[in-house]
């Protein structure tokens, strides 16, 4: 009976303690994972700033000279070609002017024509009395003097002829001091803004002090993106570079773009932040209205693998490591890299698509061998 009892009391100990070890246990902590997969990697660089919409033409323009206006023929958002008149000072002067030089140069038309008449009948007479004078009909001195009258009209002919440049020339001049009070379209675009009504009185810019133009014309067909890249990425960033456009204005969609410019100089805007000016030009926008002025962010493609292993840039930890989640415990690894961006990074070595990383690498009790569950 006594070997009875120390067997049952044995055998209550043993429960106890496994009992007492079985909650006395580390209890597996929860993470967040996610699968390793073969995939596209991109590394790119982006701006550190928000960039700009910007249009490829853009013409702020302002008349050469002061006056008030006398005709405004477009208005906002009228689309205009190349040549068309835009703004029209008051010039009834001028325009008076210029028809009194084509007047001008119509009758020394005229003269020309009267001065040159004259010389040939003048050269006529003159080879005719030469003929008599042959044939001793008339005097040597009456062939002289036609002779030297016909050389003197034929002067005034060619003087006549002269006169006729120099009225094409104020012409010209006329034509030019009209032209001044005129704003034309250098290019075909859209109205964007107008700053002033028929009837006031415009004024160029004074040096230095920028005023608001008189008429604001954008060229639409073609955009582009300047943004500022930090100079430690720049040196990467080369002309003809694939690069991706997203904006604010269309948060669900990116468009396809090239780097047309990288400015040779660094911004110091703030000294502790340095970059570079990158322009970038969208290549297909579809049915989108990219407007000018819209805010937008740039990422220029610097390499890209189409289909390499690859895992989320937020499961590695410091000296390439990631904590794989293997029969309820968490393995450390340490891998080799590849290229990467803030999504994805390439593995080269140290994982296996079907592998499950754990990507809450902040989680409280996370090491290597220690029990977790996936969330």
């Amino acid at each position: 009976m006594k070997w009875r009892a120390v067997a049952v009391i044995a055998g209550i100990a043993g429960v106890a303690v496994a009992v007492a070890l079985w909650v006395g246990r580390p209890k597996p902590i929860t993470v967040d994972t996610a699968e390793v997969t073969r995939g596209k990697v991109v590394q790119a660089v982006t701006n550190t700033r928000a960039g700009t919409v910007k249009a490829c033409q853009r013409a702020k323009l302002a008349p050469q000279s002061g006056g008030q206006i006398a005709r405004l023929p477009v208005k906002k958002g009228d689309h205009v070609e190349k040549g068309q008149v835009l703004l029209e000072l008051w010039n009834a002067d001028l325009r008076a002017d210029l028809n009194l030089a084509e007047r001008d140069a119509e009758a020394t038309r005229a003269l020309r024509d009267q001065a040159c008449i004259s010389a040939r009948v003048a050269r006529s007479e003159s080879e005719r009395l030469a003929s008599l004078v042959e044939r001793k009909l008339v005097s040597t001195e009456l062939a002289e003097r036609a002779a030297g009258e016909a050389e003197s009209k034929e002067a005034a002919c060619r003087a006549a002829a002269e006169q006729i440049q120099v009225s094409k020339a104020r012409i010209d001049a006329a034509g030019a001091r009209l032209e001044r009070t005129m704003l034309r379209a250098p290019f075909a675009g859209t109205v964007a803004e107008i700053n002033g009504e028929v009837g006031e009185f415009v004024t160029p810019s004074p040096v230095g002090i920028p005023t608001p133009p008189a008429v604001d014309v954008v060229d639409s067909s073609c955009i582009y993106i300047t943004a500022p890249i930090d100079e430690v990425d720049a040196p990467r960033v080369r002309e003809g570079m694939a690069a991706r456009v997203t904006l604010d204005a269309f948060k669900d969609r990116s468009f396809k773009a090239h780097v047309r410019r990288v400015a040779p100089y660094v911004l110091e805007v703030e000294k502790q932040a340095r970059t570079v000016e990158v322009e970038a030009e969208i290549d297909e926008r579809d049915d989108a209205a990219l407007l000018p002025g819209y805010s937008a962010d740039l990422e220029v493609i610097i390499a890209e693998r189409p289909d390499v292993v690859r895992v989320p840039t937020r499961a590695l930890v410091e000296g390439n490591r990631v904590y794989v989640l293997e029969g309820g415990r968490i393995r450390q690894r340490t891998v080799e890299t590849g290229i990467g961006n803030w999504e994805f990074t390439e593995v080269t070595k140290g994982l296996e698509p079907g592998d499950r990383v754990v990507v809450s690498i902040d989680r409280e009790g996370l090491e290597d061998g220690a029990p977790a569950v996936s969330s």
